[in-house]
């Protein structure tokens, strides 16, 4: 009888489809599977490794078939899809992710636990309800720019379009006005839950210890902190700093061949709220050197008298996610570099 040993898994909300491949990736069965009937089809199976595409739902299922005593892998959707033969169905991307998690140089994606998975939750609320907001900011500008009342753009102007819609001097009509109200109690309800938000993420940056040692970091607030803690896989997976902000999309496209290097625009690859923190809180860094002047002879004073100043945040917060690594790998707390001489 011919051993599983490799089972691929197109994860779906109803129809599954398995893969399954012997250590020399001959196929042995493909087989779909509702959504009741895949636990109990991998109970029954031999211990093999289950492998995935790290996808929505991905985490829980990798945990409860781990529970059978299988093998979890995930992977990254962008490796898979070189694996894929022709045409784009179920049983095709089973059979590409099953191929991909025999490769031996294969990378996979870290299982999240529970806990885990529920420290991002408060991120990724916060990111949807800044969203929100900015919508109904922009919503509000729009509408008084319509009779004639333009505000400037900026969270420092919200307070003058709240005041034009309250103001009942104004010649905005009231049909108008009886709508806008409606968008500025919105924008104060989700300026409320934010501040919830915020609160409950400097609670959890005040009880963690690694949380309080990254925000020594310039440009490494609460926010920042506990994101990394909540969002980045552990920091052992990465061999060095600079793989961690590669992971990011800190680092500059490669399209390098016949031995000479050409490099391009950022990456984007990876954590995306990560990312855009970290270069938020870089931008925090460069503009008050800019305007209170940094010290004298330092990286930062040096690259910003020779670069643009957009590089030179990005490559700041490549700089920052190094130090994030290191303190997160090798302990200690943060020192500030001295001047060159």
């Amino acid at each position: 009888m011919v051993t599983v040993s490799t089972i691929g898994l197109d994860l779906a909300k109803n129809v599954f489809q398995a893969h399954g491949a012997d250590a020399g990736g001959a196929v042995v069965f493909r087989k779909k599977l509702r959504r009741d009937q895949v636990l109990r089809f991998f109970a029954v199976q031999p211990a093999c490794i289950v492998a995935m595409e790290a996808c929505a739902s991905a985490h829980y299922w990798a945990r409860e078939i781990a529970k059978l005593g299988h093998t979890t892998r995930l992977i990254a959707a962008h490796y898979v899809k070189p694996f894929i033969k022709r045409q784009k169905n179920d049983a095709a991307d089973a059979e590409a992710i099953c191929e991909a998690a025999q490769r031996p140089t294969m990378r996979f994606v870290t299982i999240k636990s529970e806990e885990k998975q529920a420290s991002a939750v408060v991120f990724r609320t916060r990111d949807l309800l800044v969203r929100q907001r900015t919508q109904v900011i922009n919503a509000l500008r729009g509408h008084l720019a319509e009779y004639g009342d333009v505000v400037r753009h900026g969270p420092a102007h919200v307070a003058k379009l709240i005041a034009l819609v309250q103001d009942t001097q104004c010649d905005l009509p009231e049909a108008a006005r009886a709508i806008l109200t409606i968008l500025v109690e919105t924008l104060q309800a989700l300026e409320a839950k934010l501040k919830v938000l915020d609160a409950e993420i400097a609670r959890r940056a005040k009880q963690d210890d690694v949380a309080r040692r990254l925000m020594a970091i310039p440009g490494v607030g609460a926010v920042v902190a506990t994101a990394i803690e909540a969002l980045a896989p552990p920091m052992e997976v990465f061999r060095a700093g600079r793989d961690f902000a590669a992971w990011l999309g800190l680092t500059p496209l490669q399209r390098s061949t016949g031995g000479k290097q050409r490099l391009g625009k950022m990456s984007k690859m990876g954590e995306r709220t990560l990312r855009r923190l970290l270069i938020i809180g870089a931008s925090s860094v460069v503009r008050q050197a800019v305007s209170r002047g940094a010290l004298a002879g330092s990286w930062l004073t040096r690259m910003l008298a020779k670069k643009p100043r957009m590089l030179v945040i990005v490559a700041l917060a490549n700089k920052m996610a190094r130090v994030v690594w290191a303190l997160m790998v090798k302990g200690g707390i943060y020192r500030a570099p001295t001047a060159a001489a």
